[in-house]
């Protein structure tokens, strides 16, 4: 006998038998229940880009409406610049001596002779004050005028 078939014959190394139903290593690895659909994300992502296309339709609807105010608001200003100077040209017309004095005279207004003032304080007129004539008016009766004439009070009391 050879070695090789003394060691298989001993007892000992005699291999336990195979059960008869052995599970396999690998197996077959089945499909989720659910097949998942790209439907939710393409409806996301279109979403989105209509979402993006109404803000950008929106930011320019706004931003046309605001330049439109802006021109509207500059042809005002130019209008009202222009009106500004207009207005101020007839002012500095009117307020020309030659203009002034024609319309004081148109209120039956005269020059003044003399100038005087008032102090406030002690209720004094003074310097040279005379009372003004017209050019029709004689100036009968105009005699010395003081130079300091008391001026009465709001209250009714006669200095």
């Amino acid at each position: 006998m050879s070695a090789a078939s003394a060691l298989r014959a001993t007892p000992e190394r005699v291999r336990a038998p195979r059960p008869a139903t052995l599970e396999p290593r690998l197996r077959l690895v089945r499909p989720p229940q659910q097949v998942r659909t790209r439907v939710p994300f393409v409806l996301m992502c279109m979403g989105i880009l209509i979402t993006a296309l109404v803000t950008m339709l929106l930011l320019n609807t706004a931003t046309a409406q605001a330049a439109f105010e802006t021109t509207k608001s500059e042809r005002e200003l130019t209008r009202l610049v222009q009106d500004n100077d207009e207005l101020a040209a007839q002012l500095d017309e009117k307020s020309s001596p030659e203009q002034l004095a024609a319309a004081a005279r148109e209120l039956g207004m005269v020059p003044a002779t003399g100038t005087g003032w008032i102090r406030l304080s002690d209720q004094t007129v003074s310097g040279a004050p005379a009372p003004a004539r017209s050019e029709e008016e004689p100036e009968a009766g105009a005699g010395p005028v003081p130079d300091a004439v008391p001026v009465p009070s709001d209250t009714g009391e006669q200095p």
